[in-house]
């Protein structure tokens, strides 16, 4: 398995498939610098770029693709020796590049490092493989719980539950008033959410997927991973709050369902919480609220799973000294603070199209606080969730390869074809061969 992240065996795959362009490799122009990133929020990047090249005189040449297609082009270019300089990389991607040797540490680089003190941990962790930095982060965001507050009026509910069992007593409560059949939304769908569902449930219930030596512990007996699939196995099957039909809701649609009013409790990604209350796009608006994610069982905590994407330089660039200053210049003023000293671009992407950052100063910000004060009824309990949040602890070089089985793990759990325990076990030995092969 080890051998399918080489250079050559991808960029094999690749010219096989034609998909390795000719000329790739074009030399770089003098003083300039080669941005790739995927096509969001694209008018706010080009003018922070435009802000960029009138403060340092560094000329970027920047290209973007959609999302669905980034992860291959982005890997054609680097299998190509293209003159890339930075780019936007998943958290996700980190191990399988870092393995390949298409991303730059910055270990040596205090200049960039010191940003990690004005950062929630999570979001530093999630830049981190095999003790080495690679990066700063222009998005950090988590899993958070948010509940109906007209929907819980209605029923005579005062506060939002703290624990999952508060959570089954306030369906049953919402249930028993005939206000609707399924108080509590979850997103099960298998997609590429649906490890962020999974992991914000088992951190909830005190677990981890992995030890500290990177082996499963997912099957273990009254273990937090074991027991948030329980949980979800009981929702659906015992208590009756959540739909059978979870398991084909894909995050887009339960986000809609949920801004439809049908529902009292959800987890959504936190910057979905703007849609939520926006009268344009959601019935429900204004009505939505976060609470934090509610602690499970004995050895509950309110943790939830955060993940971030990040600017990478590519060892191309670190080699040679004309190119890394200008990435270091680059990676600073769009991940850290602006030649004025302001985290401008994180605001920005805040404000204009509600993506958070990993910067905790910007908390003290009066924009956003009066944004979050908007959207969210204030920001205290998303800065409070965020500095509880944790990287998903599988994120390996088989990641991508794991989390299908995942999917149907989790899956099979909720439509009653296997046992929490069982499901949860076969996982975890899936997991280790597949460790055990990339060695």
């Amino acid at each position: 398995m080890k051998s399918e992240l080489t250079r050559r065996g991808i960029l094999q795959g690749l010219a096989a498939a034609g998909m390795v362009a000719p000329g790739m490799a074009a030399a770089q122009a003098a003083g300039s610098l080669n941005f790739i990133g995927w096509s969001a929020a694209v008018d706010q990047v080009k003018a922070h770029i435009s802000a960029f090249e009138r403060d340092t005189g560094v000329r970027v040449n920047y290209e973007n693709f959609p999302w669905a297609q980034f992860r291959t082009a982005l890997v054609t270019r680097l299998v190509g020796n293209a003159p890339i300089d930075v780019s936007w990389v998943s958290d996700a991607w980190l191990p399988e590049f870092a393995e390949a040797g298409w991303l730059a540490d910055i270990e040596d680089m205090p200049g960039l490092k010191r940003y990690n003190a004005e950062a929630a941990s999570y979001c530093t962790q999630s830049m981190v493989y095999k003790g080495k930095q690679y990066g700063l982060a222009y998005y950090g965001d988590h899993m958070s719980f948010m509940y109906n507050t007209d929907v819980l009026q209605k029923a005579g509910i005062a506060a939002p539950p703290t624990t999952w069992d508060e959570v089954v007593e306030q369906c049953l409560k919402i249930k028993r008033a005939g206000l609707m059949e399924f108080p509590l939304l979850l997103s099960l769908g298998a997609d590429t959410w649906l490890i962020e569902f999974a992991s914000a449930l088992a951190f909830s219930f005190g677990g981890s997927f992995v030890d500290d030596k990177g082996d499963s512990v997912m099957g273990a007996p009254g273990g937090g991973v074991v027991a948030a699939a329980r949980f979800l196995h009981d929702c659906i099957h015992k208590h009756k709050i959540l739909s059978p039909g979870a398991v084909e809701t894909v995050e887009l649609n339960g986000l809609r369902a949920f801004g439809s009013g049908a529902h009292a409790f959800t987890i959504e990604p936190t910057y979905r919480i703007r849609s939520l209350n926006d009268p344009a796009q959601a019935t429900a608006h204004g009505k939505i609220r976060p609470a934090m994610m509610p602690k499970g069982g004995a050895n509950g905590t309110h943790d939830t799973c955060g993940w971030i994407r990040f600017y990478a330089m590519t060892p191309a660039a670190k080699a040679d000294r004309a190119r890394r200053e200008r990435a270091v210049k680059f990676i600073e003023y769009f991940g850290g603070r602006d030649t004025r000293g302001k985290y401008s671009l994180q605001e920005m992407l805040l404000l204009d199209v509600g993506l958070p950052s990993c910067a905790l100063p910007l908390t003290e910000d009066q924009e956003v606080k009066t944004f979050w004060e908007r959207w969210a009824g204030g920001g205290d309990i998303i800065a409070r969730q965020s500095m509880s949040a944790r990287k998903k602890d599988v994120i390996s070089p088989w990641f991508g390869e794991w989390v299908e089985t995942s999917n149907q793990a989790w899956q099979s759990v909720c439509l009653g074809r296997a046992t929490p325990e069982a499901a949860m076990a076969a996982l975890g030995n899936k997991w280790n061969e597949l460790k055990r092969a990339f060695r």
